[in-house]
């Protein structure tokens, strides 16, 4: 008999370590990871660069037009906006703010929804966002809410920043995140909230090893109840 793959859902503000801490347990499992916060960034800087971000006539306009694909090379996941590789012009600070301006926006999410969902459709999976738990895979075999401080959260943000030669200021940070999680929780499309029977996991005073391990121990409980 065919095992049935399992999903795992990572919600969380930005900069809870989403990413890095999926990333891990999903080598760690054998699973594919996708990151589908890169695919909103993608949409973002697609209208940050028409000067639009902003502008909900444009970008609902624009929802059938972007053309963004996810490929997975050498085992990472790569963004392609238009054929353009854009993995790592969506890190920087002002495309995240773009992202959720677009990501506010019901018709965006509609469309990314759809195509997360046919992504990960007969894979082992762990997927991280903002309404992973609640929205895109609502029957999750694990679902976790990952947080941090705000605090915390901005400062390995500059570090992260920091490391990739683009520093900026603690104060600057915070302040965006803030202003971040704010848009996050308030947008009337799929606000950012744990789901009801998501499982809390503070990372604020975790290193990554251990929250690498916690996540783990708690995906292997869920596969195994299954």
């Amino acid at each position: 008999m065919n095992r049935k793959p399992f999903s795992i859902a990572i919600d969380g503000p930005a900069g809870a370590g989403k990413s890095t801490v999926a990333k891990a347990v999903a080598t760690e499992l054998s699973a594919m990871y996708l990151d589908t916060g890169a695919m909103y960034r993608a949409f973002g800087l697609y209208m940050l660069r028409r000067g639009a971000n902003k502008d909900k006539s444009a970008i609902i306009a624009a929802v059938d037009d972007v053309d963004i694909t996810v490929e997975f090379i050498d085992g990472a996941q790569h963004i392609f906006l238009g054929g353009e590789d854009v993995t790592q012009a969506i890190r920087e600070p002002e495309v995240s703010m773009a992202a959720s301006d677009v990501s506010a926006v019901p018709e965006v999410r509609e469309r990314m929804v759809a195509l997360q969902r046919k992504i990960a459709e007969g894979h082992d999976v762990i997927m991280d966002g903002r309404d992973i738990g609640t929205k895109v895979l609502p029957n999750a075999t694990l679902k976790i809410y990952l947080t941090a401080s705000v605090e915390e959260r901005a400062r390995r943000r500059c570090l992260e920043l920091a490391q990739k030669g683009n520093p900026e200021p603690y104060e600057k940070v915070l302040e965006d995140m803030k202003a971040r999680d704010y848009q996050d929780t308030h947008r009337a499309a799929s606000p950012l909230r744990p789901a009801d029977d998501a499982v809390t996991v503070d990372t604020t005073n975790n290193t990554l090893e251990e929250s690498v391990a916690e996540i783990r121990r708690l995906a292997l409980e869920a596969i195994d109840r299954r």
